[in-house]
């Protein structure tokens, strides 16, 4: 007869064989009393949201270096955080770090809550992000349900409902294996077992600590889990960016507004993105076409925008210039970047 999953099973597997990660206390070391600073697992797990660790890595190690803590960040420019992020995407998400880095530091002395009800009350801490929050910084046994996790459940249990509509049941059978000791250990233990052993393509089950009790490696159907609905195709947008220098070589960029996608990031100024974009040039100069498009995908479409060029020593309507001794490229948004790539050719 096989075994039901365990979590003694996973963490005994976990003991021996947890990643080391930058943000994370080892089991051993929480064993021996020592606790993750949760400031260090919230700025993770914010960055984790739709990216993964390898590119987090050393983003989370450079904001760490320079704000290592929560009142350090609350007390940062919000130009500064920006530029620190750029690249990591979502950048809401950014904005909501600061919004919660200070209300934590003023209305909770710089002390994360423990409790999912109360960091629900952050902003951009919702269901998932306080759970993470609460078992692995605070060892409450909550349960963390995430792509790992979800692809687990749906193999040790033979899941054949389609993902989304399957989380309702993926979470109550999530919930029903969180112990109530370890669960931070327990939490971590089941989203490296999805990220290293039980893989979204040719899961490594002979190696896996929970075989003898997975339905879909008994029933041969463990690498079709979890099944998904049909992802409706992306629709394709255009737009136009404009690159203008003046004389004395500086860049015209303008802040984007707070709402909306890159909110708050620098970029290049340019026309509305839709089917039909309306040039908006942010001034009457003689612009030329860069020569090549830029193409990137966001979440629910698919961009490619016009490059266009200028030299001129005009006062623009929206924007200003940045003097190029202070331009890093490095501070914009990957789209934009891929814009500058494009266009820094026609000023050499």
């Amino acid at each position: 007869m096989r075994e039901d999953p365990t979590s003694d099973a996973l963490l005994a597997w976990y003991d021996q064989h947890a990643r080391q990660m930058p943000w994370r206390v080892s089991p051993q070391d929480r064993a021996q009393g020592i606790m993750p600073d949760p400031y260090r697992i919230w700025l993770s797990e914010v960055m984790l949201q739709q990216t993964t660790v390898a590119a987090v890595k050393d983003y989370f190690l450079k904001f760490t270096t320079l704000w290592p803590t929560v009142q350090d960040l609350a007390a940062a420019e919000d130009a500064d955080v920006m530029a620190a992020w750029a690249g990591l995407g979502y950048y809401a998400r950014a904005r909501n770090l600061l919004k919660c880095a200070r209300v934590v530091a003023a209305e909770y002395m710089g002390v994360f809550p423990s409790d999912r009800d109360s960091l629900q009350t952050l902003p951009g801490i919702g269901p998932y992000t306080s759970a993470a929050i609460s078992a692995i910084a605070f060892d409450l046994p909550e349960t963390v349900l995430d792509g790992n996790v979800e692809r687990v459940m749906a193999r040790i249990h033979a899941i054949e409902t389609p993902l989304p509509t399957a989380k309702p049941e993926l979470m109550a059978l999530a919930q029903a294996l969180t112990p109530l000791k370890r669960a931070g250990d327990y939490a971590q233990a089941v989203m490296d077992l999805g990220a290293t052993i039980c893989t979204p393509k040719n899961p490594v089950c002979g190696i896996c600590p929970w075989r003898d009790g997975c339905e879909g490696h008994a029933t041969g159907i463990a690498p079709e889990l979890p099944r998904k609905l049909a992802k409706k195709a992306k629709p394709t947008r255009r737009g136009i960016a404009y690159v203008l220098r003046n004389s004395n070589g500086d860049w015209l960029l303008e802040t984007r507004p707070e709402k909306g996608l890159l909110g708050g990031m620098l970029g290049w100024p340019g026309s509305d993105w839709s089917e039909a974009p309306v040039a908006a040039p942010p001034v009457s100069t003689g612009w030329e076409a860069a020569g090549m498009e830029v193409r990137h995908t966001f979440t629910h479409f698919h961009l490619i925008l016009e490059v266009m060029t200028a030299r001129a020593d005009i006062d623009p309507d929206i924007g200003k210039f940045v003097p190029h001794h202070a331009f890093r490229p490095s501070d914009l948004p990957t789209v934009m970047r891929k814009v500058f790539d494009v266009a820094k050719h026609r000023f050499e």
